[in-house]
């Protein structure tokens, strides 16, 4: 396993951010979401209550479940259409949710039963249904502040209006019949500018409010389900967890081919040899017999090392205390070992955290240049974390197709998660967290 190293760059503005948000394209774009928001949730919820108000109304007869069944459909098309104006204008990339699947039949009342008996579709139609007034509430209040900040802002520039075409000496502010007050002196022009500033500063973080509502309605309503999600997420863990497990045995097999296997190959060549010369020259045949005892024990030295690699008899025997401290031993760093666990986890959980540490040490040794390491293990609550620091050169990441993408990939496989910190320069911390279950 690699690690990439890098720096990376900090962009910084020397413009105030309340100054430079009203002028940015993140501002323009949810604000364009709000004013869009408006007329579409009106044809929405028009659409969604006619098509449901019709269907209730026909139940008596047979028209009224194929009715509901095409007014959910619809609504799911109307979330299509959500999705997408959420991800262009809000930036917010939401997954679609299953295709509505027939049933046994694959007929049309099938996909009518399918349609009605969707908690997905029924979730479509409630967002056409919920957005519609709260599109109202937000069109009014992002257009309000939005347009008296900017006219309030820009109100020396078009002031001169007032007096040329209305006959007044400015914007009226106050005005009973008898007396009023104009905002016509400079005092008042500048103040009034002052007010339009605090509202233009202002607007922006209130569109930002306005448009985190409109993203949690799109992502709670229309996106999948949180069990799809959980499926789908447990299926792709299923396959990381089926390419690992064939990668380990490609591995195996590997190393005993290559290793143990021709050893023991050329072993048996060696003693047969030796066998053959017995009788003629028993000299030579006890320097072959000699020879091959060497590879035996090279053999053996190699079958250990694959069987540490497999699943170490130290670990199984004595829990990851004396495991974590045998590896830390053949690391070429100086390493401390420190592991408070009031218990042993299970033994799954073990020989996962066990092989991070392993490779997270191999990092240290080939890529870090550090000169010492440290090892901390320990528990909170119902997880297992394990920490791995250096005082190496760092810039270690999870990016780049490295070696420590491919361990958090194992991780999450079992509900763990991989968290490096490690600036240029170092030191690096990298910590692992994994789901804790009881020994049986």
């Amino acid at each position: 396993m690699a690690m990439a190293y890098g720096s990376g760059t900090t962009r910084h503005h020397r413009v105030p951010a309340a100054l430079r948000a009203p002028l940015e394209a993140r501002t323009w774009r949810e604000f364009g979401y709000l004013l869009l928001g408006l007329p579409l949730s009106v044809f929405y919820f028009t659409v969604a209550l006619t098509m449901a108000s019709l269907g209730a109304g026909l139940l008596v007869t047979f028209l009224g479940i194929p009715v509901l069944a095409a007014g959910l459909a619809v609504c799911r098309g109307f979330g299509a259409v959500e999705r997408a104006r959420a991800r262009v204008l809000l930036g917010v990339e939401i997954a679609d949710p299953d295709p509505v699947r027939g049933g046994p039949g694959r007929g049309l009342m099938a996909r009518v039963g399918s349609l009605l008996k969707s908690g997905v579709s029924w979730r479509h139609f409630l967002y056409a249904v919920v957005h519609m007034p709260w599109a109202v509430f937000a069109f009014a209040v992002a257009v309000s502040f939005w347009s008296y900040g900017w006219a309030l802002l820009t109100y020396p520039l078009w002031q001169w209006i007032f007096p040329v075409y209305a006959g007044v000496d400015g914007l009226q502010l106050y005005g009973d019949g008898t007396h009023s007050i104009h905002l016509d002196s400079p005092v008042e022009l500048a103040l009034t500018s002052l007010v339009g500033l605090l509202l233009w500063m202002l607007t922006p973080w209130l569109i930002r409010a306005l448009a985190t509502i409109d993203r949690l309605l799109v992502t709670g309503l229309l996106g999948p389900s949180r069990l799809a999600s959980r499926v789908s997420e447990l299926e792709s863990d299923r396959g990381v967890v089926v390419d690992t497990a064939a990668a380990d045995l490609r591995r195996i097999e590997r190393d005993l081919h290559d290793g143990a296997q021709a050893r023991l190959v050329a072993l048996a060549m060696d003693l047969g040899l030796a066998k053959e010369k017995m009788a003629e020259d028993p000299e030579a045949a006890a320097r072959m017999v000699e020879e091959a005892h060497g590879e035996v024990k090279t053999a053996l030295q190699e079958l250990r090392d694959l069987a540490r690699g497999i699943h170490p008899a130290v670990l199984t025997d004595r829990g990851l205390d004396a495991a974590l401290s045998a590896v830390a031993s053949r690391c070429t760093v100086p390493v401390s070992v420190e592991v408070d666990l009031p218990e042993r986890p299970a033994p799954a959980i073990e020989g996962i955290a066990y092989f991070t540490v392993s490779e997270l040490l191999q990092n240290v040794s080939k890529h870090s240049g550090a000169t010492r390491a440290g090892v901390d293990v320990w528990r909170v609550e119902d997880r297992l974390l394990l920490q791995v620091t250096d005082n190496g050169r760092g810039g270690a990441r999870l990016d780049g197709g490295t070696g420590l993408a491919g361990l958090a990939e194992r991780l999450d496989a079992v509900d763990g998660v991989l968290d490096v910190k490690s600036p240029a320069g170092g030191p690096t911390a990298i910590i692992a967290e994994l789901p804790w279950r009881d020994r049986p």
